[in-house]
C-alpha cells in the first residue's frame, strides 16, 4: 500500500517537502549559525529577494539568507547589467525586506549588495556605503572583486560589518570580462582566482558567492576556506550553499535562462511551495547536478 503524504506536506519532484517553518519552531540565523553550518556540511540556502512580501515568504519557507542583490537592476528596473544600481537604490530594497521580516518576525540573515561605484574609491566610501545599507537593515554586505578589495574587506571586518565576497563572474565588471562568461577555466585564470579567494578569506569575509566558477575548483576552494563558507550559482554541487535569483528560481526571465537555473515553480501550485522545493533540494544534495547546472 502506498504511503500517503500529511497533510502538511507537499509531494513533489524532489520528495515531500516538510511543512513551512513558523518563527516559534526556527532559531534566529546568524554568522556563528552560518559557519557551524558550514563545518557540519550543511549546505546554506541563499534566495535574492527585494521587496517585503516576497522577504516574508522566503523566511516561511526555510531560506537561510535573503541576499538583496543589485541584480534588481535586471530583473525589477529592466536594466541589461547591474552597472547603474544606486546605494540609494539598495537602502530602499533592503529597507523593504527587512521591514517584511520584521512583520512576520523572520529569522533570515539579510545580505545586501554594495552597488557599482559604491566602494571604488577608498575604503573610507566602502564603509559609509556598507553602514548606510546596515542602518537600513543589512546584517552583511557583498562586493565584488578580489586583489584589491581584501583591504576593503578588512577595513570593513575590523569595523565590525561582516562580509560576503563575490568571485568568478561579477556582473558589475560584466563589459571588462566580455560577457556572461564562465570564469577560471585555463590554470593562469584558475591560480589568480585562487590567490583572490584566500586573501579575501583571510581578510575577513565570511561568505563567499563563486559564480559560473569550473565546478573542480569551487570544490577546492570549499575545501581550502573552512571559515569562509562557498555560496555557488553555477559552480556545481560541492560548494557550501547555493543561491539563486528569485524571478529564475520561479521560471521568469526577461532573456535566456542560465543554464545553472532550474525552475522551481514547475509542478508546484504556490510560490511559496516552490521557494520550499528549492529550499529541499539544496538541503538534500538534489541541486545543482553538476552535469546539467555547472561547467568542467
Amino acid at each position: 500500500m502506498a504511503q500517503s503524504v500529511p497533510k502538511t506536506a507537499t509531494a513533489t519532484a524532489y520528495g515531500t517537502l516538510p511543512p513551512a517553518t513558523t518563527p516559534a519552531q526556527r532559531k534566529p540565523v546568524s554568522l556563528p549559525r552560518l559557519m557551524d553550518m558550514h563545518q557540519r556540511g550543511e549546505k546554506i540556502v541563499m534566495l535574492t529577494a527585494y521587496d517585503a512580501t516576497f522577504a516574508a515568504v522566503a523566511d516561511h519557507a526555510g531560506v537561510d539568507c535573503i541576499l538583496v542583490g543589485d541584480s534588481l537592476g535586471m530583473v525589477c528596473q529592466g536594466r541589461h547589467s547591474t552597472v547603474g544600481v544606486s546605494l540609494e537604490h539598495m537602502r530602499y530594497h533592503t529597507e523593504c525586506v527587512a521591514r517584511g521580516l520584521r512583520r512576520v518576525q523572520g529569522t533570515t540573515w539579510i545580505v545586501a549588495d554594495l552597488p557599482f561605484g559604491s566602494y571604488q574609491q577608498s575604503k573610507e566610501q566602502a564603509l559609509a556605503s556598507a553602514v548606510t545599507l546596515m542602518e537600513a537593515g543589512a546584517h552583511m554586505v557583498k562586493l565584488e572583486g578580489g586583489g584589491w578589495t581584501a583591504p576593503v574587506v578588512q577595513f570593513l571586518t575590523e569595523r565590525g560589518i561582516p562580509v560576503c565576497a563575490h568571485l568568478g563572474l561579477t556582473p558589475q565588471t560584466v563589459h571588462a570580462l566580455g560577457g556572461f562568461r564562465v570564469q577560471g577555466r585555463d590554470a593562469q585564470t584558475a591560480q589568480a582566482l585562487r590567490s583572490h579567494a584566500h586573501a579575501l578569506a583571510d581578510a575577513g569575509a565570511r561568505l563567499m558567492v563563486l559564480e559560473m566558477v569550473p565546478a573542480a575548483l569551487a570544490a577546492t576552494l570549499t575545501q581550502e576556506l573552512p571559515d569562509c563558507a562557498t555560496i555557488g550559482i553555477g559552480a556545481g554541487a560541492a560548494t557550501a550553499g547555493q543561491v539563486l535569483v528569485l524571478h529564475d528560481m520561479l521560471g521568469m526571465n526577461l532573456g535566456k535562462m542560465p543554464r545553472f537555473v532550474h525552475n522551481f515553480m514547475a509542478g508546484q501550485d504556490s510560490i511559496a511551495g516552490a521557494m520550499r522545493a528549492y529550499v529541499q533540494a539544496v538541503k538534500q544534495g538534489q541541486f545543482p547536478v553538476d552535469a546539467e547546472h555547472a561547467w568542467a
